[in-house]
C-alpha cells in the first residue's frame, strides 16, 4: 500500500496525552499558571471537524497543544488562561473558522472544559477524559 510522505496520522500516540497532562500540572503547580484542557467532540462523519482541527493547529500559540484521540475527538491544552477566557477564545476561533470557510456548514461541536488551577497536584488521564467526554447523566 502506498502512503504519502507528508500525511500525518489521524490519531496521536497515547503517550503524548500523558505528557500534555503532565505539562498542564507542572505549569499549575510549579509556576502558578492556570491552564484549561478542552475536549472537542464532533458528530460521527462530520467533514468539517478535521479541517477545524488543522485550522486550530495553525492559529494556536506555541505553548498550546492539540492531542487527536480519534477523527471526532480531540483534547486541546490552552496554557495561561482560565475557564472564562477559554470560552471567549473558542467562540472567536470557531467564528473565524466559519467566516474563512463559508462553503462548509458552520462548525458546531460539543465543547467541555477542565480548568487546571495552581495548587493542583496531578491529573489523571482517566479522570480528565471522563470529565471531557462522558455525557452528563440525568437522574
Amino acid at each position: 500500500m502506498a502512503t504519502h510522505a507528508n500525511m500525518e496520522p489521524m490519531n496521536d500516540d497515547p503517550r503524548r496525552l500523558r505528557s500534555l497532562l503532565t505539562r498542564a500540572s507542572e505549569l499549575a503547580s510549579e509556576h502558578s499558571v492556570p491552564s484549561v484542557l478542552v475536549g472537542l467532540k464532533a458528530q460521527r462523519g462530520d467533514l468539517s471537524f478535521p479541517d477545524f482541527i488543522d485550522y486550530l493547529k495553525a492559529v494556536l500559540r506555541v505553548e498550546d497543544a492539540i492531542f487527536r484521540m480519534t477523527r471526532e475527538r480531540v483534547v486541546v491544552h490552552l496554557a495561561d488562561v482560565d475557564g472564562n477566557q477559554t470560552r471567549e477564545v473558542l467562540e472567536r476561533l470557531i467564528a473565524d473558522f466559519n467566516d474563512q470557510y463559508p462553503s462548509m456548514e458552520d462548525a458546531d461541536f460539543d465543547v467541555r472544559c477542565v480548568e487546571v488551577k495552581p495548587g493542583l497536584v496531578e491529573l489523571s488521564v482517566k479522570d480528565v477524559l471522563t470529565e471531557l467526554f462522558t455525557p452528563p447523566s440525568y437522574h
